[in-house]
C-alpha cells in the first residue's frame, strides 16, 4: 500500500512539473499544443501540426494520452483521435506503433518529447512494422504517390478546419 502511494505521488509530481514546462514552452513549440484534463492529471490531449513537406501538412491531429500511475517508469498510452492514413497508426483505433511507447521507453521522455517523436514518425513512416497494412503495402511496393494521395485525402477530410 505505502509503495503504491509513493509511486502515485512521484508520478503526480512529475506530471505537474511537465504541465508547468508545457505552459512555459507554449511559444517555443508552436507545432504542439499539449493540455491536461482539468479533473485528472493522468489524462492529456495534444494537438499536433502535420509536418511540412508531408501529406499531413496543413492538418491538425488530436492525440489522447492515458498516463499510467507508474509514469514515468511506464510509457503513456497514446493514440490518434483524428483519422490518419499512416502505416504505423491503426486506422480504426488510432493506436500508434512506436518503439518508445513500447520496449524503448525511458523515463527521460516527456509527454512533449513523445509528441515530437510522433511528428517525426509522421514524416518518416516505418512500413515494415505496419498497423495499417494498406498504407504499409503501398510504401513497401514503392507506390509513394498512392500512399501520399491517400494520406493527403484523409488529412483534408479529418484534420483540416472545415471552411464554411
Amino acid at each position: 500500500m505505502e509503495l503504491n502511494h509513493l509511486v502515485l505521488q512521484a508520478s503526480r509530481a512529475r506530471l505537474f512539473k511537465e504541465l508547468k514546462e508545457v505552459q512555459r514552452e507554449k511559444v517555443a513549440d508552436p507545432d504542439i499544443q499539449l493540455t491536461c484534463d482539468d479533473n485528472n492529471i493522468f489524462k492529456w490531449t495534444a494537438l499536433i501540426k502535420g509536418p511540412s513537406e508531408t501529406p499531413f501538412e496543413g492538418g491538425v491531429f488530436q492525440l489522447a494520452f492515458a498516463v499510467p500511475e507508474q509514469y514515468p517508469l511506464q510509457p503513456p498510452q497514446v493514440r490518434f483521435l483524428t483519422k490518419i492514413f499512416h502505416p504505423n497508426v491503426h486506422f480504426k483505433t488510432g493506436e500508434i506503433c512506436l518503439d518508445i511507447l513500447k520496449n524503448a521507453w525511458s523515463p527521460a521522455w516527456t509527454l512533449q518529447s513523445v509528441c515530437r517523436a510522433i511528428i517525426a514518425l509522421m514524416a518518416h513512416p516505418e512500413p515494415d512494422s505496419p498497423l495499417n497494412c494498406d498504407s504499409g503495402n503501398l510504401l513497401r511496393s514503392g507506390d509513394i504517390r498512392g500512399y501520399q494521395s491517400m494520406a493527403r485525402m484523409y488529412t483534408r477530410l479529418a484534420a483540416m478546419p472545415k471552411k464554411g
